[in-house]
């Protein structure tokens, strides 16, 4: 039984069905992999520098041939260019080394071994990637490359509106309130992400369930995908009849032979239960959801918070790239979302997506039992 959606016809694509644009993970083969099945493949753009991105979108085009999406983050907080301080009137950028003096200890403590590792441009060394000319660098990427589709995985896409749609590049806004979901629509967004509580990686401190209603309501008519905690079949039914037209689902594909993450982040995930994650700043200064770490612990239990965006990368970075050498599950298993526990193995993403397209017809056939 096909889904008729009006997701499907303004995309182009078969199923209502989207890869989150999860940033390093959904990578060319990942999002190549979506599109061919039938879906949206994203590629989770938001820490490639501008040269990886323009590589990223011409990879996925030898690919396939169908259409697919770049993510990127949009955060008003790094872009408005004001000086950001902190609530006791302090420079956060002063702060970054005594806190990177702080994740030297933690290394050390837990046996990490100092990493090289290529770095952007000198003069946001100090601060990690997430820049404001970071960001506009890689948005004149998205637009030279003509995309089909543009997500702003965060922030509010409109002051590139004009140049994209010229392109005929159609555009996405993920959104965790309401009064996003206004603002997003203003600019004439072609269809929302309402992305609740329960997703990996930055969310809405709003639950799922709470959220897709409220922002279809608000919406007013604008296509909606519900996100957070979808990951199989049902959950994209339960969209459905919360009044969305389509999911947009990552951790499912997390676990995928494509997904550019490590082994042991996609075992980490296969070992963990519906418990096993946190809402947490210490990666990338903005709340995100992770599977617990001893490096979430250290920042859980410090008497310092974690500095806001953009300053928490450059603490971390080093962290995280020494783990990975060393596959510590235990410091840096990743993002992942609360449904991970219904996740038991790795797979192709061709058969993710066909388990995901028959659990939803099946869910939605079934549902007829309500009215015999």
């Amino acid at each position: 039984m096909p889904i008729k959606s009006r997701i499907c016809e303004l995309f182009g694509i078969e199923h209502p069905i989207f890869l989150a644009g999860m940033g390093g993970a959904a990578n060319p083969k990942l999002a190549a992999a979506v599109s061919n099945a039938g879906g949206l493949g994203v590629l989770g753009a938001a820490a490639c520098t501008p040269s990886q991105m323009r590589r990223w979108i011409r990879e996925t085009r030898e690919l396939t041939d169908k259409p697919f999406a770049v993510d990127t983050l949009l955060p008003m907080s790094v872009r408005g260019g004001g000086n950001l301080k902190l609530e006791d009137g302090e420079n956060p950028a002063d702060l970054v080394p005594g806190y990177q003096a702080m994740a030297k200890e933690f290394m050390n403590e837990h046996g990490l071994k100092m990493i090289e590792h290529d770095r952007r441009p000198t003069e946001i060394e100090s601060v990690g990637l997430f820049t404001k000319e970071f960001f506009e660098e890689q948005m004149e990427v998205v637009i030279e490359e003509k995309v089909p589709v543009y997500a702003a995985g965060l922030g509010n896409p409109a002051a590139w509106a004009d140049r994209l749609r010229a392109n005929g590049t159609k555009i996405m806004a993920v959104v965790g309130a309401v009064r996003h979901t206004v603002k997003v629509s203003s600019a004439g967004v072609d269809a929302i992400v309402a992305q609740g509580h329960d997703a990996g990686g930055h969310n809405s401190p709003v639950g799922t369930m709470a959220l897709i209603p409220q922002v279809v309501d608000a919406a007013k008519g604008t296509p909606v995908l519900g996100a957070g905690g979808i990951v199989d079949g049902r959950g994209i039914a339960a969209a459905l009849m919360l009044g969305a037209e389509g999911a947009w689902i990552g951790s499912a594909f997390l676990a995928s032979e494509e997904a550019n993450i490590h082994a042991h982040q996609k075992q980490a995930i296969v070992d963990a239960t519906e418990e096993g994650t946190v809402i947490s700043r210490s990666i990338t200064g903005k709340p995100a959801r992770i599977i617990r770490s001893a490096w979430t612990d250290f920042w859980e239990h410090s008497e310092h918070d974690p500095l806001p965006m953009p300053f928490q990368s450059a603490v971390a970075g080093s962290v995280l790239v020494s783990a990975d050498a060393d596959q510590r599950q235990d410091i840096n298993p990743g993002f992942a979302g609360q449904g991970i526990g219904m996740i038991k193995s790795v797979r192709p993403a061709a058969e993710i997506m066909a388990e995901l397209v028959e659990g939803m017809e099946k869910t939605l056939t079934d549902s007829k039992k309500w009215f015999s």
